[in-house]
């Protein structure tokens, strides 16, 4: 038996899938098993992650314990991944697939406690379902950055801006007012406009007046844009 200091370091990952179990004797059954496998085979345990009522057919990359799981892997260089049984990580082959396929491309082994490593099989089956599912799961990644790309080009072309800083307008629509109204009143130049601001507490997040190209973007706004954001604040 390897001594506790010469042990591989490894993580567990438990599942219940509802809430009655999560106060019930699978997870501690589920720990146990993973336990005593880890003891035998002379891995330490170093970590835990349980995804409390996720049921088996659930995405896996929908679950808050399986993303931790990860973060964890990623963080400090644990490879070893112990379950109770495949179904701990999903009932349905193909999420379980999806989910071996998630840990082998990090270098991780997924262990059951009965000793079968699941990252590896020469069942030629699992090896094409194993395939399959690193497919579907590069189309869902592609699928998902279209998505993404869309909602941001609709927001862009609706409002003219997607993410990044708020415009001043957005921020605060009464001081673009005031801007553009001193701007009428008489010829001033930007600086000029950015110390009539501070004057009457109008100022930089800094504290300090305004930089003359805000100013000039202040300018830029049109009158009913200005009217419309003061009437939606």
């Amino acid at each position: 038996m390897a001594r506790k200091q010469d042990r591989v370091k490894a993580v567990a990952y438990l599942r219940t899938s509802s809430a009655t179990n999560v106060d019930g004797d699978s997870g501690p059954r589920q720990l146990a098993a993973v336990e005593a496998f880890a003891k035998r085979a002379g891995y330490s345990i170093v970590d835990q992650f349980w995804d409390q009522d996720v049921k088996g057919a659930d995405p896996i990359e929908t679950r808050p314990g399986f993303g931790q799981l990860l973060d964890r892997i990623e963080g400090n260089g644990v490879r070893v991944v112990l379950v109770e049984d495949v179904s701990r990580l999903a009932r349905e082959l193909m999420t379980q697939e999806l989910g071996i396929v998630t840990l082998i491309s990090r270098g991780v082994k997924v262990f059951a406690s009965n000793g079968d490593e699941l990252t590896e099989t020469q069942d030629e089956m699992r090896k094409a379902m194993r395939q399959i599912a690193g497919v579907f799961a590069e189309l869902e990644k592609t699928r998902l950055v279209k998505k993404l790309k869309a909602a941001r080009d609709r927001k862009k072309a609706e409002t003219g801006k997607c993410g990044g800083r708020k415009s001043m307008l957005e921020r605060d629509p009464h001081i673009v007012k005031r801007a553009k109204e001193l701007a009428r009143e008489k010829h001033r130049s930007l600086r000029d406009i950015a110390a009539e601001l501070e004057a009457e507490g109008f100022v930089a997040k800094s504290g300090k007046p305004f930089e003359p190209n805000v100013v000039k973007g202040m300018l830029a706004v049109s009158w009913p844009d200005v009217e419309r954001a003061i009437a939606a604040g």
